[in-house]
């Protein structure tokens, strides 16, 4: 078939995500190969956000094809009520790589239905029914997930949100709602803040707090170095459960195997997906400490999905985590995200519009500024189409450039698969400087 008509089914018979349907000119990918993907027309794209934050591995590695195929020409699906040998050295490799005493995995088809899930199995655990969740996260786009999340893509189906919901302040430094003077100070705030929160709502009635690995899409918002430690102190003192949102943060992405291992918690629930299986086929996880597996050896757990465990995605996974292990991933995502730091100080020097630059390993934001004094940004917060004009110049050039990454209001990701090299890695920060000149011409 002709490029012009694959588009052109694609656009007639198929609805895309997250925007109005009318005026899309979406890449025509024909194939892509570690670092890149290439279109129909022959262009190639550097691939500097992973697609979605999920291609660890780069792309167009055969041995994920090969474990599949493997797979199914023994079993393809069973039921979920069936034993696989896939299904438990999968299990068994989560519980050997997860921190603390995480034992058991119940497997769903992406982070989304991870974060139902997790939300379930807490309410079921503590008999509780409220969730605290920060506002600047993203959590997933089903109705519970959505409404766990602060993100302001649930507004549209706000009326119909998930009932149960409390959302606290980030403690994000660069714009700290309480006005402290240092990113140690911004953390306590934010503890005193989530506790005063706590007590409102009643703590007998809290089931969990939901929260990130590492911060995201909502902007890489770094965690002060002592916070997630005294979040998980209110949990045990509050007989809280801690749900550990690890679908962008897993899998070696931060530069270590999960984004709680920077601050040494184990939280009583991990919810996975994305780095799980790099992309290639969709697959989740929900993993619980072995106290809460013990609770459910007498009492029913209640949820269930058609694909749970399904043996095909389980094979992909597992043959994706041996790629991170045996290929020194982790440590590779961790070495290049401090060379990226060290360049983009030299960005700094030569834009006034870069106000901040927020990264562990190779999950990191660049936050774009009109003036680094007052930190107004380039463009607003949830911003309205006619707002965005600085926003879809940056992105048009680009594309137009040859890179695909992800970029959203005054912000531009950069979180390159876990295998990039350094050249790629110039590669992408020199067309990301390109596309900032934009930016800085609006600098005051």
């Amino acid at each position: 078939m002709d490029n012009q008509n694959i588009v052109k089914n694609n656009l007639d018979f198929t609805l895309f995500s997250w925007t109005k349907q009318g005026g899309l000119n979406p890449i025509n990918a024909s194939h892509a190969q570690g670092s890149y993907v290439y279109d129909r027309d022959g262009k190639k794209y550097l691939d500097f956000s992973s697609q979605l934050m999920n291609v660890n591995i780069g792309h167009g590695d055969q041995r994920i094809t090969q474990a599949v195929i493997k797979q199914m020409e023994e079993v393809s699906y069973v039921y979920p009520g069936m034993a696989t040998d896939v299904r438990g050295k999968l299990g068994k490799k989560i519980a050997e790589i997860t921190p603390g005493n995480l034992t058991k995995s119940f497997f769903t088809l992406g982070g989304a239905e991870a974060i139902e899930n997790a939300i379930k199995l807490a309410r079921m655990y503590t008999g509780r029914h409220k969730i605290i969740t920060h506002y600047r996260a993203y959590h997933g786009a089903t109705t519970g997930a959505i409404s766990a999340g602060g993100d302001p893509r649930r507004f549209p189906v706000d009326a119909q949100a998930m009932p149960g919901v409390v959302h606290v302040e980030n403690p994000y430094a660069y714009r700290c709602p309480w006005n402290s003077s240092s990113i140690e100070e911004c953390g306590e705030l934010a503890i005193a803040h989530l506790e005063r929160v706590i007590k409102f709502e009643n703590p007998d009635s809290v089931a969990a707090i939901l929260f990130e690995g590492e911060s995201g899409s909502s902007g890489c918002i770094k965690y002060p170095p002592m916070y997630l430690k005294k979040v998980r102190d209110l949990c045990d003192t509050y007989g809280i459960m801690l749900i550990d949102d690890e679908v962008m943060s897993g899998f070696g992405r931060t530069g270590k195997m999960f984004g709680i291992d920077h601050h040494d918690v184990t939280p009583d629930i991990m919810c996975l997906a994305k780095g799980l299986t790099s992309g290639y086929l969709p697959l989740g996880a929900v993993v619980v400490t072995d106290k809460i597996a013990e609770h459910f050896v007498e009492n029913p757990m209640t949820i269930g999905l058609t694909y749970s465990a399904h043996p095909t995605l389980c094979a992909a996974a597992l043959e994706n985590i041996r790629i991170i292990e045996d290929e020194n991933l982790v440590a590779k995502a961790a070495e290049m995200g401090d060379y990226i730091e060290a360049e983009m100080e030299k960005l700094k020097e030569k834009h006034p519009s870069i106000g901040d630059f927020r990264n562990t390993g190779l999950l990191g934001c660049i936050e774009l500024v009109k003036n680094r004094m007052t930190k107004e940004p380039i463009t607003p917060w949830n911003a309205k189409p006619n707002e965005m004009e600085i926003t879809l110049k940056m992105a048009s050039k680009i594309r137009e450039l040859g890179m695909f990454t992800f970029v959203r209001w005054n912000w531009i990701f950069v979180a390159p698969p876990l295998n990039v090299t350094k050249a790629e890695v110039d590669e992408g920060l020199e067309i990301i400087s390109q596309a900032i000149s934009i930016a800085d011409q609006y600098c005051n």
